[in-house]
């Protein structure tokens, strides 16, 4: 029953599903696009491969993900039996765009890109930018000057935000590399290093140390491995390869004496290990990605240090910096004067405050998203479906926000204790900063969240005023995805971020974390100025699927970034003191 091909990933699974729904977009078919997004977002969030649960369950075990159903199910097991989908091609053939490239220029959905390959041929980005120069579009009804303009923008935006991977999407390849590595005879530890273990939010390769016994060995089998495009090096101690979705991944055999060394040197950043090495330098000391050198008599040099990161810092008068920290962002400092913060652990949230159900764009009930928040160790969640204004999803009104309610009172009662569901929304802010649900309603919510989904090219002034107008509604509990951006596809709006984290000072919101991976968002500069102006953060998975709370180590990653410690992240909190934190529980 094993894929007769290399497996494809979950990433490029979602790929195709993804595409044939903005397919089906421009063919104006009902409620198909929409069926294959969910299935799309289900399979990206999985914590296993597609591949994995099909060789160990076959068709059954597609079919049991959520969100997938029989039709879709027999799509996945066609792509992982032969590599390709009849089905995703035959559209291709009928419409022969580039969606990887155009759906990356902000507004520019499936239908937009129909009529504009239908009236000026516009295949891909180069097309769209030189139609753009050219006024094409600006003439085309339903478009206009402006429209134009910020295409243009969006390619530009697209063609600047280089080829790095989020880090969300491609950790767990590092992760299945690190064990099949460790898994090797005579391998005694394999790591990865680099703008991966920092848990930067994207990534441009991929570095791994390893200490083996048998280099060759190691050497040999990293080359093999499974999803490999092509080998660029094959060496003795040092190999490099390209792997499937295209990033290429460096491997390192080093001695078990310069590992702590290496892993230091690696792991970076560049800044970072500049400003360690001058602190050796100043102490008569020499350090490289071997070990930490002393000159002896004669102009020898002696290791003091190289086994283990911890002891060169030790040597050099430091405390260990997380990884996390290691930006030359004033860590080096604090690990002198030995004040560096203690960083909210990966095991420290208790709930989570941003989750969507199938009563909205969600692929599953409040039930089975309290249950899988569960299995991840959580107390507590927040249901936040959408409101009526995001009528692509179905959001909700006030009479069917009242009916949820009713829902979360009998799971509530089901779940018998272990598990807390609370009474959210993600309400929608309308242009002028007011609500898309009345105060009335929101006033008998547990946790009110609000968020930007329109209007997204504002100005800065009136951007940021109708965002602080929104946070001054005493019932808002938390400003979800503050910037609205997605890595790659669509640039933050533009807010005045300082005035924004002033506005939450003054009136006791909550800023998000958001732990999706295409969003993480915030980013972590804002998060630091969130810390030290003492305002209050929240760490979201943004979830929309049972599989997708997993993100959230992404958002603890993100706030370890920002320097935040378990104090300043509300859902870190046990339930009652959490909401004790919340906006309107303070001004009641």
């Amino acid at each position: 029953m094993a894929p007769r091909q290399a497996a494809r990933t979950n990433q490029d699974i979602a790929k195709v599903l993804r595409e044939v729904g903005e397919y089906l977009a421009m063919q104006q078919v009902p409620f198909k696009p929409r069926a294959y997004e969910k299935a799309a977002e289900a399979v990206e969030g999985l914590e296993t491969e597609a591949a994995q649960r099909y060789a160990e369950g076959g068709i059954k075990a597609l079919r049991e993900i959520p969100g997938v159903g029989a039709s879709i199910a027999d799509h996945i097991e066609e792509l992982l039996r032969t590599g390709r989908l009849a089905y995703h091609e035959t559209l291709k053939k009928e419409m022969p765009v580039r969606l990887d490239e155009l759906s990356r220029v902000e507004g520019l959905g499936p239908k937009s890109v129909e009529r504009l390959y239908r009236e000026l041929g516009i295949r891909n980005l180069k097309d769209l930018e030189a139609a753009a120069k050219a006024g094409k579009i600006a003439a085309l009804p339903g478009f206009g000057k402006k429209s134009e303009e910020k295409i243009l923008k969006g390619v530009g935006f697209a063609k600047g935000s280089g080829h790095r991977f989020v880090l969300g999407h491609i950790m767990p390849k590092v992760r299945e590399i690190e064990a099949m590595l460790g898994a090797v005879p005579g391998v005694e530890r394999a790591i990865a290093a680099g703008s991966a273990r920092r848990r930067k939010e994207t990534v441009g390769d991929i570095d791994i140390l390893a200490i083996s016994s048998d280099p060759h060995a190691v050497m040999d089998a990293f080359v093999a491995m499974p999803g490999t495009m092509s080998v660029i090096a094959h060496g003795a101690t040092k190999s490099s390869i390209k792997i499937r979705p295209g990033i290429n991944v460096d491997l390192r055999v080093v001695p078990r004496e310069s590992y702590g060394a290496a892993l230091d040197y690696f792991t970076g950043s560049k800044d970072h290990n500049v400003a360690i090495r001058q602190i050796a330098a100043k102490k008569g000391l020499k350090l490289n990605e071997y070990g930490l050198f002393r000159m002896a008599a004669g102009g020898k040099e002696v290791r003091i240090a190289g086994d283990d990161e911890r002891e060169i810092y030790a040597h050099l008068g430091m405390d260990w910096p997380e990884p996390e920290l290691r930006e030359d962002a004033g860590e080096v400092q604090a690990a002198l004067a030995h004040a560096l913060p203690k960083l909210i652990g990966y095991g420290d949230l208790a709930g989570d405050l941003q989750v969507q159900t199938d009563w909205t764009d969600g692929t599953a009930s409040i039930e089975a998203m309290a249950n899988a928040a569960a299995s991840q160790g959580l107390r507590y969640i927040a249901i936040t479906d959408h409101t009526k204004r995001l009528a692509m999803t179905h959001g909700l009104d006030e009479t069917r926000i009242r009916k949820q309610w009713r829902e979360i009172d009998a799971v509530n009662a089901r779940l018998g204790g272990r598990m807390t569901v609370l009474k959210g929304t993600e309400c929608d802010i309308l242009k002028d900063g007011s609500l898309d649900l009345p105060d009335d309603v929101l006033a008998r919510l547990d946790v009110v969240g609000v968020s930007v989904h329109s209007f997204f090219g504002l100005s800065r002034k009136d951007q940021t005023a109708r965002v602080i107008r929104a946070m001054e509604n005493p019932h808002v509990d938390i400003l979800f995805h503050p910037t609205c951006r997605i890595i790659d596809r669509r640039p933050p709006i533009d807010l005045d971020m300082d005035a924004v984290i002033m506005a939450a000072k003054r009136t006791g919101t909550v800023l998000e974390i958001d732990a999706y991976p295409d969003r993480t968002d915030l980013k972590d500069e804002y998060i630091r100025k969130c810390v030290d102006a003492g305002v209050p953060l929240s760490i979201d998975s943004d979830a929309h699927a049972p599989a997708h709370f997993p993100y959230l180590e992404y958002g603890i990653a993100q706030a370890r970034r920002g320097w935040a410690s378990k104090d300043d992240i509300v859902n870190a909190q046990p339930l009652e003191k959490m909401r004790a934190r919340l906006k309107k529980n303070r001004h009641s």
